[in-house]
C-alpha cells in the first residue's frame, strides 16, 4: 500500500509499539496529541507528524487505527465535535481497541452511509509484543476490506486471523479475553486455597509449569506472582472488567446463560470496588489473598 497515509490515536501501552512499527515499516504517520507526551514525542522524533485533532488527523490519512479503551471512547472520536467523520471524506478507521460487538455493528452502518469504512482488529499479546511487531489480531471485515488493510496490520502483527463480518473480531476478542480473564480468576483462587493450606506460590508453580495446565498467559501471570515483575502482563484490572462486562452484554443480547462469566466479571468488579482497578491483571492474586486473610509474599506484606 505505498503512499497510503495511516493516522493513530491511542499510543499508550499497546498503541506505541503498533504505530512505531507502521512508521518504520513504511507508512506516512500522523498520531493524535495525548495528555501522556512521552511516546508521541518518541514518534515524532523517529518521524511522524502530530494532528491536533481528529478531524485534522482524518483531512490528512486515508486509514486511521484506533487502540483506545472501548466503545464509548471510539464513538466520541469518530461522531464527536472535530470527529474523524467530521471532515465528510472518505477514510477506513480500523478500530484496535476492546469494544462491544454490537455498537461496532451499528457504528459501521452508520459511517457507511458517509462513505467510511469502519471494521474492527482487536488485539491479542502484550505491549512488548506489540512493540516486537508480534500481536495477534482478530480482524471483522468484508474479503476486500481485510486484503485492503492486511499490509498495514502485518506492520504490528505475528498472526492475523480474519474472523468474519465486521463486529465478529470484536466478538472473538471478547471470548479470547473471557478464557484469559478466566484463568486470572482461577490462579488467583487456587493460590489463595493453597496458601490457607500452608502451600507456597513456589510449589504451587512447580507442579503446574511445564505440565498440561502450563501455558503462555501462565507464564506471565506467574511472573508478577513468583517475581514481582509489574511489567510481565500490563493490562488493568478495571479494563478486563470493563471486557468482562461487555461480555454480559453480548450474552444477554443473544440469550445465553453464562454463570462463568458472572463469576469472573464479579472477581474483577470486587477488586474496582476496592480501589485496585489500576493494578495490572496478575495482581488479582494478591487482592483475592487478601480478602481471604494471607499472603502470597511469604513477608506477611
Amino acid at each position: 500500500m505505498p503512499g497510503i497515509r495511516v493516522g493513530f490515536i491511542g499510543v499508550g501501552l499497546m498503541g506505541h509499539g503498533m504505530a512505531r512499527n507502521i512508521l518504520e515499516k513504511g507508512f506516512p504517520l500522523t498520531v493524535l496529541g495525548h495528555r501522556n507526551r512521552q511516546p508521541v514525542e518518541d514518534l515524532v522524533r523517529r518521524g511522524a507528524a502530530e494532528a491536533t485533532s481528529a478531524k485534522r488527523l482524518a483531512d490528512i490519512c486515508d486509514v486511521v487505527v484506533l487502540c483506545v479503551t472501548g466503545s464509548p471512547q471510539v464513538k466520541a472520536l469518530v461522531n464527536g465535535p472535530e470527529g474523524l467523520a467530521s471532515p465528510g471524506k472518505p477514510i477506513t478507521i480500523i478500530d484496535c481497541s476492546t469494544s462491544d460487538p454490537s455498537s461496532t455493528v451499528k457504528l459501521a452502518a452508520e459511517l457507511a452511509g458517509k462513505n467510511i469504512t469502519f471494521l474492527d482488529a482487536p488485539l491479542s499479546r502484550t505491549p512488548a509484543d506489540a512493540e516486537a511487531g508480534t500481536l495477534d489480531v482478530m480482524c471483522g471485515a468484508s474479503d476486500a476490506d481485510f486484503a485492503r488493510v492486511k499490509p498495514i496490520l502485518d506492520t504490528f502483527a505475528g498472526r492475523i486471523v480474519h474472523t468474519g463480518p465486521v463486529g465478529s473480531g470484536h466478538t472473538m476478542k471478547l471470548l479470547n479475553n473471557f478464557l484469559a480473564m478466566g484463568y486470572a480468576a482461577l490462579y488467583s483462587e487456587a493460590l489463595t486455597l493453597g496458601a490457607k493450606a500452608g502451600l507456597t506460590p513456589k510449589v504451587f508453580d512447580a507442579v503446574i509449569r511445564d505440565g498440561r495446565m502450563d501455558s503462555p498467559f501462565y507464564r506471565t501471570f506467574f511472573q508478577w506472582v513468583l517475581n514481582r515483575d509489574p511489567n510481565a502482563h500490563r493490562f488493568a484490572i478495571r479494563n478486563a472488567a470493563k471486557d468482562m462486562t461487555y461480555l454480559a452484554g453480548f450474552a444477554n443480547a443473544s440469550g445465553t446463560a453464562n454463570p462463568m462469566g458472572a463469576a469472573v466479571r464479579n472477581c474483577f468488579a470486587m477488586a474496582v470496588s476496592a480501589g485496585k482497578g489500576d493494578d495490572f491483571v496478575p495482581m488479582l492474586s494478591d487482592f483475592v489473598a487478601s480478602i481471604n486473610d494471607v499472603s502470597l509474599t511469604g513477608d506477611g506484606s
